[in-house]
């Protein structure tokens, strides 16, 4: 099994990262802040717009290690990386099974009805833990949900084409985000939830969960390239420049385990207060910065937190679910595996 590395997240503006012998150190204005050893760390992420060291990134690049840059918000800025070692075969067969639409399908069947099941699963975690004090018409809706999300899944099971699947996963989508607000608990009108909105998101809960697929993003992408796949090559999501599609399309199974239930519970346990939130004068909102400190810590210790892989039937921390199933999904496209084992959540 994979061992579970760290990933270095560096909020601050006014920082500074340094190599110093086999250690990566952040400073602020001078300051030392922390300093982490090379070997343990997976990958590096920088809000805003920090410097580096070209000793440290080429030592980052030497060893395997991603910086990524992002906005305050989590969108995505740019990449450092050093050369790629992916096993070009693999490649080459990934791209062959990305133009024949027969083999697409069923891992596309597999992850839509995998992201289906766990959308499901949240909602009924809620039905299950707060039936008792939920209004009337509100858990009419998730059951409701619960009913539809699951004929959904039935009929992804049957589905033949992507199209028809891409179909699915947005009507899924839709029943999901429209009960969404049943979720959100306490009674705080700052966190009303109404749909999905990004680039910018509209309301402090789409800050959240916008926030929250950033990272899944960069694990995801990380995770797809450390088993030597191209994360840009897609099957549900189509190709287009500048998109890591295969990362999106590896997202989409793991986005309610990790990031939806996570930003609920944030919410739900009022870890989050309303004034953690920017509004900007554009329209958009963020998380302020020592909201975002917060939110990175929490998502941190959730990948720390264990669950049994329904597949491999082992015990795993949940930061390696994207490694796992990237991992299946190359032993698939190399012929391993007869089929592409989509992650469900029980």
């Amino acid at each position: 099994m994979r061992r579970m590395l760290n990933t270095i997240y560096v909020t601050a503006e006014a920082a500074w990262l340094r190599k110093d012998g086999e250690n990566l150190v952040v400073e602020v204005e001078g300051v030392e802040r922390g300093r982490a050893p090379l070997h343990m760390i997976e990958g590096v992420v920088t809000f805003g717009r920090p410097g580096a060291s070209p000793a440290l990134l080429a030592a980052c690049a030497e060893a395997g290690i991603t910086v990524s840059h992002l906005e305050p918000n989590g969108r995505f800025l740019a990449r450092v990386e050093g050369r790629r070692t992916g096993n070009v075969l693999l490649r080459r067969a990934q791209y062959r099974l990305a133009d024949d639409a027969a083999r697409t399908v069923p891992i596309v069947r597999g992850i839509v009805a995998a992201k289906t099941a766990n959308q499901r699963t949240v909602v009924r975690r809620a039905v299950r833990d707060h039936a008792g004090t939920l209004a009337e018409d509100a858990l009419a809706a998730l059951r409701a949900a619960d009913e539809r999300l699951t004929d959904i899944a039935r009929r992804t099971l049957a589905a033949g084409d992507v199209a028809i699947l891409r179909g699915l996963e947005g009507e899924a989508a839709s029943i999901y985000f429209g009960v969404f607000n049943h979720l959100v608990r306490g009674g705080e009108p700052a966190f009303a939830f109404s749909g999905r909105s990004r680039r910018p998101p509209l309301d402090r809960m789409n800050a959240l969960l916008s926030f929250l697929y950033a990272m899944l993003g960069h694990d995801c992408r990380s995770a797809l390239e450390a088993h030597g796949l191209d994360p840009q090559v897609g099957l549900l999501h189509a190709d287009r420049p500048g998109r890591a599609s295969l990362a999106l399309d590896l997202m989409e199974e793991l986005r309610p385990v990790l990031a939806d239930r996570l930003a609920l519970s944030l919410v739900n346990r009022r870890q989050l207060a309303p004034s953690d939130f920017v509004m900007e004068e554009a329209g958009g909102v963020r998380l302020a910065d020592d909201a975002r400190r917060a939110v990175l810590v929490a998502w941190q210790e959730r990948k720390r937190d264990t669950l049994r892989h329904p597949f491999l039937g082992e015990d795993l921390p949940f930061g390696l679910l994207a490694h796992v199933q990237a991992q299946l999904l190359a032993r698939h496209m190399r012929g391993d595996l007869d089929g592409y084992p989509g992650f469900i959540w029980k």
